[in-house]
């Protein structure tokens, strides 16, 4: 029994040692780890105002609102983790740094394997808010949908369709499929088409035309009205004009679609000018 007893005792003892060695390595640990803190929370503020100035900065200098975006980001996210390896350092965890950065390592590359898709949504997120040809606020359209350039983030495309709907696609689909910017430059060629009866003096037709449009819709230098006759059709004399406006937005361009045929229709009838319809003979066997 006595010598249980003194097992005990020296089991206690040995205890004690342990937790007043862990007590004495705690308190010498406790300037560390306010200093720690306190770099934590120093680049925490400093990684905002950084932040902060340098998107000031950029939205002087950069155009591209995703762009500024993304840098702005990754500034923040270098700043966070600075301040984190600093403080592990001053607790004096390099060997614990280490581990963490080989762990790191090969987390990575298993995330990388099972999230190969969000990964190719991340890069080309990164490749989309790079690119010179798509801003925020432009009208663009895909293969299937069509809309104002909502936001550019690092998974996602989303669209403000015209209807008020928002899409959201995905950015490695945005980006290997074609897609039409119409916000990208001021002005854009619109065509109309029309017919007119095989009665019609053709040349007159095009001067009138020409005329109307020159009066109307007022080109630049650079720029040419353009009128052509395309085919003899089964009950007209089919023709194109085309011509420059100014559109970002698909509704501006249809807007001056209207105006031009109701401009070209009046013009037509004030000059006696037939536009026929399709006429079908239908003889009946009696």
């Amino acid at each position: 029994m006595f010598l249980y007893f003194q097992q005990t005792e020296q089991a206690v003892d040995k205890l004690w040692d342990k937790l007043n060695g862990w007590y004495e390595a705690i308190i010498l640990r406790v300037p560390n780890l306010i200093i720690a803190i306190l770099v934590v929370i120093l680049f925490y503020f400093l990684a905002r105002g950084i932040a902060s100035v340098l998107r000031k900065i950029l939205r002087k200098k950069l155009k591209n609102q995703s762009v500024r975006r993304i840098i702005v980001k990754m500034i923040y996210v270098v700043m966070l983790s600075a301040g984190f390896f600093i403080a592990l350092g001053v607790l004096d965890l390099d060997k614990a740094l280490t581990s963490i950065l080989a762990g790191a390592g090969v987390v990575a590359l298993a995330i990388g394997l099972a999230l190969q898709g969000t990964l190719s949504n991340t890069f080309s997120g990164v490749m989309l808010s790079f690119l010179p040809k798509i801003r925020i606020n432009d009208f663009v359209e895909t293969s299937e949908h069509s809309g104002f350039v909502e936001e550019i983030n690092l998974r996602n495309v989303v669209l403000r369709r015209p209807d008020n709907h928002i899409v959201v696609m995905p950015n490695s689909k945005f980006i290997e499929e074609p897609f039409i910017n119409y916000s990208f430059y001021k002005r854009g060629r619109i065509t109309i088409a029309c017919g007119v009866g095989y009665e019609s003096n053709l040349r007159e037709v095009k001067q009138l035309v020409l005329d109307l449009i020159k009066a109307e819709f007022p080109q630049n230098s650079n720029e040419k009205i353009e009128f052509y006759y395309t085919e003899f059709g089964d009950s007209s004399i089919n023709f194109i004009t085309r011509f420059y406006i100014d559109f970002t937005k698909k509704s501006q361009m249809y807007t001056t679609q209207s105006e031009a045929i109701m401009r070209i229709k009046e013009t037509f009838d004030a000059n006696n000018i037939n536009i026929p319809f399709p006429i079908r003979t239908i003889k009946m066997d009696k």
